[in-house]
C-alpha cells in the first residue's frame, strides 16, 4: 500500500497491471516523462517463459518434465543460484525442490493430492536441495522425480529485474511492488517511501488491515504470512509454506515475517525461510548472520495474542498502528 501524496508539477509517473497471478503498481520520478508500462509488461511476459511453472513451454517447466534440452537463460540461473545460496545459508529450511510437497498439499500447479503419511515420506524423497545443480546452462538431478518451484523467490526477483530497468533508463526514484514484495529507490520528492505492513488477519482476507507503517530507504521489502494463502480442511488449518523437515505446513508461532533486504531476491526467499524457522530459531540465524545485512519485523503468536519483534534498526523507522 504507498501511503506517500504527490506534489502539483513534479513529474511522478504511476504504472499499475496483473502479472504472475497477481498485480503491480510502480510509481517513478523521471524527467522525460515516459510510461513505461509496455517495457515492464513485456519483461513480465518474459519472466514468466523463464520461471512459471503455470507455462507449460516454460524453461522450468519443461525441466519438471526433465526435457534434456530446457537451457537455463539469465532469470533462471540468477534464481537458481541465489535459491541455493539461502538454502545452504538455512541448511535447506528454504528449499525450492519441495515442488512435489507443494503440489501435493494443493498449493502448487497440480491439484491437491489425498494426504496421508505414507505419501509424505514417498515424496520428501524426491526432495533436497542437495540433490540438484546447475551446470553449463543445465539442470542436473540426482532423481529424475525431482522438481523446481521458484514461487518462495521469483515475485521478488521479478521485482529486482524492474527496477534494474528503471535503474538503466537513469531513473533512481521509484516503489516497485509486485505481489506485496517492493523495492524502493531514491525519494518520491523530499520524502521517504512509505509503505503499509498487514495485519496476518486471515478472517477478512478482502479487507486488509494495517498493522504498521514503514519508512524505505533504499532497502527491498518483502513481507511472507500464514494468512496470505491458506485452506481449512475437516476443521484444521494448512497454510502454503511447507517445512521440508518434515513435509508438511509450517507450523510455528510467526504468523507474518517481514524482510528488508539490499535487493528483493534475498528479502522474499529469507521471508519464507523465517516463516519456518519461527521467531526464537530466526532471531538466533539473525545474530549469527549479521553480514547478510537483513531486518526484519515480525508479527508472532504468544499464548493467543499478537506480538512484534523489530530489528533495532528499524525501530526508527516504524510505526505500528
Amino acid at each position: 500500500m504507498l501511503l506517500s501524496c504527490s506534489n502539483s508539477g513534479s513529474k511522478l509517473i504511476k504504472v499499475e497491471g496483473s502479472a504472475q497471478g497477481t498485480t503491480y503498481h510502480i510509481s517513478y520520478i523521471a524527467e522525460d516523462n515516459e510510461n513505461y508500462k509496455s517495457a515492464f509488461d513485456s519483461l513480465l511476459r518474459k519472466i514468466d517463459t523463464s520461471f512459471s511453472t503455470y507455462l507449460p513451454v516454460s524453461i522450468i517447466s519443461r525441466i519438471n518434465k526433465n526435457d534434456s534440452t530446457a537451457v537455463a537463460d539469465k532469470y533462471f540461473t540468477d534464481v537458481f543460484n541465489k535459491a541455493m545460496e539461502v538454502s545452504q545459508q538455512t541448511g535447506g529450511l528454504f528449499d525450492v525442490t519441495v515442488a512435489p510437497l507443494v503440489n501435493a498439499w494443493g498449493f502448487g500447479f497440480t491439484k491437491k493430492a489425498t494426504i496421508d503419511s505414507a505419501m509424505i515420506d514417498s515424496l520428501r524423497r524426491l526432495t533436497g536441495y542437495k540433490m540438484v545443480k546447475l551446470e553449463s546452462g543445465k539442470i542436473v538431478k540426482a532423481i529424475p522425480g525431482l522438481m523446481l518451484d521458484f514461487n518462495a523467490i521469483g515475485q521478488g526477483y521479478s521485482v529486482d529485474v524492474l527496477a534494474a530497468f528503471l535503474e538503466n533508463k537513469g531513473t533512481h526514484n521509484y516503489l516497485v511492488e509486485l505481489g506485496g514484495e517492493l523495492i524502493a529507490k531514491g525519494k518520491k520528492y523530499k520524502e521517504e517511501w512509505t509503505v503499509g505492513i498487514d495485519q496476518p488477519n486471515d478472517s477478512v482476507i478482502e479487507e486488509r488491515t494495517l498493522q504498521a507503517i514503514i519508512k524505505l530507504n533504499n532497502r527491498a521489502l518483502s513481507t511472507s504470512g500464514n494468512y496470505r494463502q491458506f485452506y481449512v480442511e475437516n476443521g484444521q488449518k494448512f497454510a502454503h509454506t511447507i517445512d521440508p523437515r518434515t513435509g508438511y505446513p509450517a507450523k510455528q508461532n510467526i504468523l507474518s515475517a517481514t524482510v528488508l533486504a539490499n535487493d528483493c531476491t534475498t528479502a522474499d526467499a529469507y521471508a519464507t525461510a523465517f516463516m519456518v524457522m519461527g521467531l526464537d530459531k530466526a532471531k538466533q540465524f539473525l545474530t549469527e548472520h549479521k553480514a547478510l545485512n537483513l531486518e526484519v519485523y515480525f508479527i508472532y503468536d504468544e499464548n493467543g495474542k499478537w506480538k512484534t519483534f523489530a530489528s533495532e534498526s528499524l525501530k526508527g523507522l516504524i510505526q505500528e498502528l
